[in-house]
């Protein structure tokens, strides 16, 4: 017995529009952001090692830390060096793998907390492993002096 699908227009329409919108290629390609830009509702960048903007939500990736670039709280030029190390690294990784965001609530700043997902690995493993980040809250700062 041979049986044969019943493909109807609607059918093969809905398909491709669910196709579409789960592909790959529809994820935003990440730049860093420019220093003090202002938000816009098109706004999609990398602020930092631990926070992104995506179609103008704040974002706070959340279970890890990373140096901070502009300030150097504890570690000088080295906390500068190792935060745009880290910036970079996400930017690679948010640009060369199919990533999903699940979001969890907001801090007391009011960004959105979120866990970014490569093949099911949160974000913030990766750069722990490669010591560009820190777990949060009680990961050491081993990058201060």
């Amino acid at each position: 017995m041979t049986m044969r699908a019943n493909w109807t227009a609607g059918s093969v329409s809905a398909l491709a529009a669910f196709a579409l919108s789960h592909s790959a290629w529809a994820q935003p390609v990440l730049e860093m952001c420019a220093p003090y830009q202002p938000n816009t509702p098109e706004k999609t960048c990398v602020v930092d090692g631990d926070t992104i903007w995506l179609d103008g939500e704040n974002i706070r990736l959340e279970g890890f830390d990373t140096p901070e670039p502009q300030t150097d709280i504890c570690g000088g030029e080295r906390e500068k060096a190792l935060a745009a190390q880290a910036s970079a690294r996400l930017v690679e990784l948010l640009n060369t793998n199919v990533w999903t965001v699940r979001r969890s609530g907001t801090d007391r700043y009011g960004r959105t907390l979120a866990t970014v997902r490569i093949d099911g690995r949160g974000i913030g493993e990766w750069l722990v492993t490669e010591r560009l980040a820190r777990w949060w809250p009680d990961g050491e700062e081993w990058w201060c002096d």
